[in-house]
């Protein structure tokens, strides 16, 4: 069962391309891109030579005599006789290849021999990156990949493109959804809250229709994280990486979620954490969202390092580190609890990280003011404030009224309400948080 992802549209314009660069696709663990590469392959080559560095530990001298196409054509047709290099209907796939990230040298040379493709991909491409980018720097195209987001969720519970479409629609002309498109995404949407877009447990819940077997695929999937760290993690202290991951639902939980070191370990110093957290972030276990100095254009470059808010990349991992009981309460009754407010926020964190928006927040010293997340379109900054109850958005109100914040004249508010606008504020259900840039895009 191949469920449709993002990625496939992307890998069939990379194949209509005739300038195209050997490709690298980066992203966790068990998100789905060995699958996808493969089934891409499968359907555009008459010939595959699939090459995994973690289960095929005799292929990792290949580049041993040199990186030229030729004397790596002849390394590997040694190691396996059976492997035919056919020009123009091959697609080499190197996988795994954090595990031998020298691999990487012999880009350019496939890049100007031009007979063969090359895809590389990597669970961990993320901690030895700095490494492959160096040995190939303008001599690949990246793409990064996540687990599936709500639109691909969508996909694989069988509506169109049509269908989807729709819901931007209803957000660029502020039309409110009927009851029954109410009622149905928000039921889709919590179901995908639950599982997350870990493709193995979404295929899990399409084939059985139930959450059965969801927590324990995703325990499982949390579980090999922590592996990893131990796997990869040389020259740091792994014990305080572990405690870092572990802490992010706690920390979420708490009434202000800017990650705090003091409720990992009383005496616990950010600069004994700093590599930590950065190893996280690069293996994409974790996300960061930067606080801002000061709500105002442009984003990047206005962030303070020392403040920040950590989410899971996955909202289904994180619900997945409740107690039994919160489970229990979710997978039946879809009641979030006193989560609430941290996995809605954690959802719209993972949509807009997959999106390719960046996260920012903002919070004032000495003051209420407070907002959870700022996205921008052509010339303004936008702040977006996600609400768990229908109380009213000061901080939205304040930052559009006041002159101080000149870059902001409407806001966008996602909470369990129909789509609405007031006081040059938007609201959206919660559901449409994955549209959110391409809804931008129709700003004038």
């Amino acid at each position: 069962m191949y469920l449709r992802r993002k990625i496939d549209d992307f890998l069939a314009e990379w194949k209509q391309n005739p300038m195209r660069k050997p490709l690298i696709v980066k992203g966790a663990r068990q998100i789905g891109k060995t699958e996808s590469i493969l089934h891409f392959a499968n359907e555009n080559y008459s010939n595959i030579i699939y090459i995994n560095f973690v289960l095929d530990k005799k292929y990792s001298n290949i580049v041993e005599d040199g990186y030229n196409v030729e004397t790596i054509i002849k390394n590997i047709s040694l190691t396996d006789p059976k492997i035919k290099f056919i020009p123009n209907e091959t697609l080499i796939i190197f996988d795994e290849i954090q595990e031998y990230p020298d691999v990487a040298t012999c880009l350019k040379a496939f890049r100007e021999d031009g007979n063969y493709d090359v895809i590389c991909s990597g669970s961990m491409l993320g901690i030895n990156y700095k490494k492959i980018h160096s040995n190939s720097v303008g001599n690949k195209t990246d793409y990064e990949m996540f687990s599936m987001d709500f639109e691909e969720f969508l996909w694989a519970k069988g509506y169109s493109d049509e269908q989807i479409s729709d819901i931007l629609t209803h957000m660029v002309e502020m039309e409110p959804f009927s009851a029954t498109e109410m009622s149905v995404y928000k039921s889709l949407f919590m179901d995908y809250c639950v599982l997350g877009g870990m493709p193995d447990v979404v295929k899990s819940y399409i084939q059985t229709g139930t959450f059965s077997d969801s927590l324990e695929i995703q325990k499982q999937i949390r579980m090999d994280y922590e592996e990893d760290v131990r796997k990869y993690a040389y020259g740091l202290d792994q014990t305080k990486i572990l405690s870092v991951y572990r802490s992010v639902p706690s920390q979420l939980a708490k009434e202000n979620k800017k990650f705090q070191f003091s409720k990992i370990s009383k005496n616990a110093r950010s600069r004994e954490y700093t590599g930590c957290i950065e190893w996280l972030i690069d293996a994409g276990v974790v996300t960061e969202c930067n606080c801002m100095f000061f709500p105002e254009l442009p984003l990047k470059g206005n962030a303070d390092d020392s403040k920040f808010k950590l989410y899971y990349p996955d909202t289904g991992l994180l619900i997945s580190t409740l107690d039994e009981e919160a489970q229990e309460d979710l997978r039946a009754n879809k009641n979030l609890g006193i989560y609430k407010g941290a996995l809605y926020e954690n959802f719209v964190a993972e949509a807009f990280v997959k999106q390719g928006l960046g996260l920012y927040y903002y919070k004032k010293d000495n003051s209420t003011l407070e907002e959870d997340f700022f996205v921008r379109s052509t010339n303004e900054l936008i702040p977006v404030e996600v609400k768990s109850n229908n109380d009213k958005s000061k901080s939205l109100e304040v930052l559009i009224k006041n002159k101080n914040y000149s870059d902001i004249s409407h806001g966008i508010k996602l909470a369990d309400l129909n789509i609405g606008c007031a006081n040059n504020v938007y609201t959206f259900p919660y559901f449409c948080a994955f549209m959110i840039k391409k809804y931008l895009k129709t700003w004038k």
